[in-house]
């Protein structure tokens, strides 16, 4: 419920009573002597989606838009018409004057914003080297994307110009000085010993799930862009919901700075890519939701304008998304064929074992070590295959183990190359005769 309160022009409180009774909503009336240009100010309870059409009836009997309005939530309304009404105007949907009161309210001062993601960016980043999903869990609830990303849909679909570039501007210099952050404090702790010599990023687990995008993580974006629409519309969760844009775009993002100071330009261009059509799925959703919504400006020239820029601004980020679902798609397949050839090499390998008569020479298969990627596949490097055998002391070992498992792998899979590595470890075995 919402309870409305509006300053009458001089001249105009009879019609605009009378539109209220029409309506059957119960209203207060003061007298208004502190401005001459009212000669009162009424009060009237409305449920949410009916402050709208409400307000726009008053407009046509002398309330002007610019009038001193303020709508705000009650803890309690009672009223006698409370129930019809409640049954005329059913829906959660909120008024467009609402909406942009909240939109601007989730986008903070510049200042503000940078400093939150600033630091954000800097527990995300050591979230990532440490490997620890809670840590970055915990850097998003201080990520303040939701607001930009809303704003800029809110700002489109009702002729907002200042809230829509304001949106778009902090999520683009957002995202890049999240970026450039991560590669400072990345390039800074190289220099030190808080990380290994020698790391590997791309051998971090939380590093590599944001190098290998697939529509998975479209389907993230698309649902946490859905997920922030509904939330302002309906008033709740927005806290929880701004987490889950916040981890669709400040951990990539953060990988793509440590791609460029550990000068790994594979993990930075496949994390940006992650960021971007993040990014513009969170946006598309948000559009389409408020526009399908029934949101629009007031004014019919307003109207045609907002449709315009919805229809523009929806079909480039479509088509972008559309785009980069290319790579998306192509990296998803990379990623399923990599596993199936990595599985399909453990058997092999441990069939060979069974039936080349290795058991007989006396030797143990101790594990098998695959290293095969989707970026391998794409750029058709070999399978990385290393194999650990297992000797007793002062047996002779098999000098052509090697070669005999690059032959059996070539001949039962569909690869043609691979780097067979072997290695031997003492081993002992017992062999229970019961």
């Amino acid at each position: 419920m919402r309870i409305v309160q509006v300053l009458i022009p001089n001249g105009k409180r009879e019609p605009v009573l009378a539109t209220l009774d029409e309506e059957k909503i119960d209203y207060a009336v003061w007298e208004e002597t502190g401005r001459g240009d009212f000669e009162a100010l009424v009060q009237f309870p409305i449920p949410p989606i009916g402050v709208e059409p409400i307000m726009e009836k008053l407009q046509n009997v002398g309330i002007s838009k610019d009038t001193y309005t303020i709508v705000y939530s009650p803890e309690t309304v009672v009223s006698s018409r409370l129930d019809a009404l409640q049954k005329r105007f059913s829906g959660k949907r909120i008024a467009r004057e609402e909406l942009i009161a909240r939109a601007e309210d989730l986008a903070p001062a510049t200042s503000t914003f940078f400093a939150f993601l600033i630091l954000s960016t800097v527990i995300a980043t050591g979230g990532l080297l440490l490997d620890s999903a809670a840590t970055i869990i915990g850097a998003m609830v201080v990520a303040p994307l939701m607001g930009p990303a809303i704003s800029a849909s809110v700002g489109t679909v009702l002729d907002h110009r200042k809230l829509a570039s304001r949106g778009l501007w902090l999520q683009v210099t957002g995202l890049l000085a999240a970026i450039a952050t991560a590669a400072i404090i990345g390039f800074l702790i190289k220099q030190t010993i808080l990380v290994p010599a020698g790391l590997d990023i791309r051998e971090i687990g939380q590093v590599a799930e944001r190098t290998s995008p697939n529509f998975l993580s479209l389907f993230l974006a698309l649902g946490s862009g859905l997920a922030g629409a509904i939330s302002i519309m309906r008033g709740s969760g927005s806290t929880l919901v701004g987490v889950a844009i916040a981890v669709a775009l400040v951990p990539p993002a953060a990988t793509t700075g440590l791609g460029i100071a550990w000068g790994l330009p594979g993990v930075a261009v496949a994390a940006a890519v992650l960021v971007l059509v993040n990014l513009l799925a969170i946006n598309v959703s948000a559009l389409a939701l408020f526009w399908l919504s029934g949101f629009r400006p007031t004014e019919k020239t307003a109207i045609s304008r907002a449709r315009s820029a919805v229809i523009i601004r929806g079909g480039a980020l479509i088509v972008a998304i559309a785009v980069l679902s290319v790579v998306l798609g192509l990296v998803t397949y990379a990623t399923y064929e990599s596993s199936l050839v990595q599985e399909q090499i453990e058997q092999e390998v441990e069939g060979m074992y069974d039936e080349s008569g290795l058991a007989d020479e006396g030797v143990i298969l101790v594990d098998t070590e695959v290293s095969y990627e989707a970026v391998d596949l794409l750029l058709n490097n070999p399978p990385e295959v290393s194999v650990i055998i297992g000797y007793q002391i002062g047996q002779s070992i098999p000098p052509d183990i090697a070669q005999r498992v690059d032959e059996h792998l070539k001949q039962t899979t569909d690869v043609d190359r691979f780097s067979v590595t072997v290695e031997f470890v003492e081993a002992q075995q017992v062999i229970d005769a019961n």
